[in-house]
Parts: C-alpha cells; structure tokens; sequence
C-alpha cells in the first residue's frame, strides 16, 4: 500500500510478530482533510476541528495529513517497541469524536503538568487529552502543549 506523507511516499509494511503478520491499523492515506472537517456533522465540533487543524499546522509547520479515517496528524515519527513491534505514528495529532475532541501527544503527561490546569473541562489516556470544550483551554497553554509534544518526538 502506498501512501503520502506531506510530499513523500512511504510504504506501508506489514509486520510479523511471534509467526504473525501485523498490520499497523493507524497509517497515514492520502484521505483528503479539508473534506474529513467539512463532513464532521455537529458544527461545534466542526469548527474545533478547523481551529486544531490551523492551530497545529501553525505551530508545528507541517501539513495536516489524514492517519486511517478519523484522525488529523502532523509530521511523522517512526516507533521501535521492546516487543519488536515497530510502525510509524504522528508526531502530534487530533480526532473529532461525539463527545469531545481527541489531542494525541507523545511523551506521557508527566511533561505537561505545568499545562494540564490550563486546559479546562479534559481527561487523559497514556497518550490522549480528551477535551470536552476545546474554546475552554487557554490557547497559549495549548499552543506550548503542541509544541512541547512535536519537539518530544524530536528526541526520540
């Protein structure tokens, strides 16, 4: 399968895992972003998802890239687990759901407990700030988020 990274193509590769071949699930396509924000039905999360997408384009200077079919990621950086298991991940990246809107960050959230306060109404996965209300975190706070999660993915 070919797919686009900004101006790059990659291949996907499958991986083979104890007699198994994995494929990784989340892999960047060449789906067309501006129509996967334009098709999100409810127009609060529509319009969170033109502000992410601005937002992270801005502060990160890549171009937003579709991941599968549901998440916008930006920039891309390749993972080696001690399993074995290895794939290709965005560096910094935001789903639209139902009930809120999905912030993928690397590095755990240890490193962004300065911010976190800053965010308003938010939970948190291993990787994933979910945030009920994006227009409720302080976007300087949100901004230095992006950043510190892009940077991160530098040094791995």
């Amino acid at each position: 399968m070919i797919t686009l990274i900004g101006n790059s193509r990659k291949t996907a590769q499958p991986k083979t895992v104890q007699n198994k071949t994995v494929q990784n699930k989340t892999v960047p396509t060449d789906g067309d972003v501006a129509a996967f924000v334009a098709a999100i039905a409810d127009p609060t999360r529509r319009a969170e998802a033109q502000l992410l997408a601005g937002l992270m384009a801005e502060v990160t200077g890549e171009r937003p890239a579709m991941w599968g079919s549901a998440i916008v990621g930006f920039g891309s950086v390749h993972n080696r687990y001690a399993s074995g298991r290895e794939g290709d991940s965005p560096r910094v990246g935001f789903a639209p759901r139902k009930a809120q809107s999905v912030v993928y960050v690397r590095g755990g959230f240890d490193a962004y407990q300065d911010l976190l306060p800053r965010m308003g109404n938010h939970s948190i996965g291993k990787g994933c700030l979910y945030l009920k209300r994006v227009a409720d975190a302080d976007p300087e706070a949100f901004r230095a988020l992006v950043d510190r999660s892009y940077r991160w993915a530098e040094a791995e």
